[in-house]
């Protein structure tokens, strides 16, 4: 097991650090407003609809915002930062890059450019920590291929980070949460629940095998997304802070759908069931299950902690897309292709509203 101390030793001197998950109420994507409060603050705000440009704006609840430049070229942008979700700070800068960078694949975009967002509380954590921290940041996107091209911090009093991130795609090719159509086949590419191993990282009950497992999903570029926006592929999002189960209401709403999901067949990452059913979750899992509850039916045999796998927030996890049965075959062999080895089919989408989970 992982140890859980609340200090380690600096790197240069004698001096003890905290753990950078010890300065933050909660970490990754689960430090995320809950569903039903970001809803809430978001109620009443006018749409952008006197920008004809504005391909994906804020309507739909999508993972970036685009914007036509050209009839052949269009912008893709997003934002997205957390706190801290393992000790390490160069796998945290690497997390968060990755979580960011989510958002354009998940638009069928490429990214192009990133920005640095850096949020940390000075005079309890050394320089080298926060250097490792960008460079791990830095390291994701040069294997993206693109610059951290400057950025912005503060002394803040947590430890915060994440990118600004910019890219391009047709306008033919994004690929929004809302468009899945009736009888489309869901497809989940990367297994459950990065926020279960966090809690036990935390508590110092998670295996090292675990937390090995967590970090190379964690870390996995989502490059995927820019390969299947071929046609048959009707919508796609990425799984984070609202869990499975809310990003599949997300869509759902969007193409005024309901979804069936079989739940025996979405894949979760190696130990993550022993832990959460050893009593290992998150308070944000409960919060989302607050928020969304009321529009999904559970099978009355299914226990709380399988429950909440299916709502605990994901950390730079993997894309959820809905696909028409025949290119089905396509989406699963461009992701296994891509490493994506627990790439699998999970649910269809059928008419109706809400999410109906059954065994």
């Amino acid at each position: 097991m992982l140890p859980s101390p609340e200090y380690t030793l600096d790197h240069t001197t004698t001096r003890p650090t905290p753990r950078l998950t010890s300065l933050a109420h909660g970490g990754g994507c689960g430090c995320k407003l809950a569903p039903a409060v970001l809803q809430d603050l978001l109620a009443g705000l006018p749409q952008a609809q006197a920008f004809p440009d504005l391909l994906v704006g804020s309507e739909t609840a999508d993972d970036a915002a685009v914007y036509r430049l050209t009839d052949d070229l269009a912008l893709v942008a997003t934002t997205d930062f957390f706190t801290p979700v393992v000790d390490d700070p160069f796998e945290f800068g690497r997390i968060a890059a990755t979580n960011a960078l989510s958002d354009i694949y998940a638009m069928g975009g490429t990214p192009i450019l990133a920005l640095a967002l850096l949020g940390m509380p000075l005079g309890k954590i050394g320089t080298e920590e926060v250097q490792q921290n960008l460079a791990g940041g830095a390291a994701v996107c040069r294997a993206a291929g693109i610059p951290v091209a400057g950025g912005h911090s503060i002394d803040s009093a947590e430890p915060i980070y994440g990118l600004v991130a910019l890219g391009t795609v047709h306008p033919g090719r994004v690929r929004r949460n809302s468009g899945a159509q009736k009888g489309d086949a869901l497809v989940l590419t990367k297994g459950l629940d990065v926020d279960v191993f966090s809690a036990a990282l935390k508590q110092g009950r998670l295996p090292d095998e675990s937390y090995r497992a967590m970090i190379a999903s964690t870390t996995q570029l989502n490059a995927v997304g820019r390969e299947v926006t071929f046609g048959g592929v009707h919508a796609m999002t990425d799984v984070t802070g609202f869990g499975l189960l809310g990003h599949l209401l997300e869509m759902c709403r969007g193409a005024g759908l309901a979804a069936r999901r079989r739940v025996r067949n979405v894949p979760v990452l190696p130990g993550a069931a022993a832990l959460a059913q050893a009593g290992i979750a998150t308070g944000a899992a409960g919060r989302n299950w607050a928020s969304y509850g009321n529009e999904v039916a559970l099978p009355d045999a299914l226990p709380d902690w399988r429950r909440g796998l299916l709502c605990d927030p994901q950390t730079s996890s993997g894309l959820l897309i809905a696909a028409a049965p025949e290119a089905v075959g396509a989406v699963l062999g461009h992701a296994r292709a891509a490493g994506f080895a627990q790439a699998a089919v999970v649910g269809t989408m059928e008419a109706g509203g809400g999410v109906a989970v059954i065994e």
